[in-house]
């Protein structure tokens, strides 16, 4: 079977005995909305917050992400198949910073993993998937510490992250963001932390 990413330039790539290659691309909004409208539009998305959009919609949300420098997007494709999409962004250009005390080298991200396939959910799955992006933003990016604001209810991130090793912070309340081009309800969210030293010590 062809690979229909083959030809997309891959800010990241890994490959893992076992696991597969796992490339890190830009995400298209027009070529990936398909695929993500697919995936927020599940109800195991209700904490992305996308649940009600078309696919248009989700487009051009994207899009517009794409002309921001301190939010970015992207696709996880593990051996031509997309597995993720993948949110970074600078804390300090965020909501979050009214929450907790940034510090240089911080990156946020966000992830929404895509539905499991045929054979449903495997073990080690998401710490794979965990390990390739914190390589991409704590190595390939040189930051020393990722920082992940899951929903308070959305109890499985929050546990999932735990589980990966990120230290749990503050619960705290991210405000309402109402602007022309972007509008978030306000979140209580779950502050968590990994420090670089703890994937990749020395």
């Amino acid at each position: 079977m062809s690979d229909p990413y083959a030809s997309r330039t891959a800010v990241h790539e890994e490959t893992a005995d076992g696991f597969g290659t796992v490339r890190v691309l830009p995400l298209d909004p027009e070529a990936d909305a398909e695929v993500i409208h697919r995936w927020v539009s599940e109800d195991r998305a209700a904490f992305w917050g996308m649940n009600d959009l078309t696919e248009r919609q989700v487009a051009d949300i994207y899009a517009h992400m794409a002309t921001l420098t301190t939010h970015h997007a992207f696709l996880l494709v593990r051996d031509g198949e997309p597995v993720a999409l993948l949110q970074t962004y600078e804390p300090e250009a965020d909501r979050v910073s009214e929450c907790y005390d940034v510090r240089p080298g911080d990156i946020g991200i966000h992830l929404l993993l895509a539905p499991p396939g045929p054979g449903g959910a495997r073990t080690g799955w998401t710490a794979r998937l965990v390990a390739v992006i914190a390589g991409y933003v704590l190595l390939g990016l040189g930051r020393r510490r990722v920082v992940v604001d899951p929903d308070v209810r959305n109890e499985k991130a929050v546990d999932r992250f735990r589980a990966l090793g990120f230290a749990q912070g503050p619960v705290v309340v991210l405000p309402e963001i109402d602007l022309p081009d972007v509008y978030l309800p306000e979140k209580k969210a779950q502050l968590a932390f990994l420090e670089r030293e703890i994937l990749f010590p020395g």
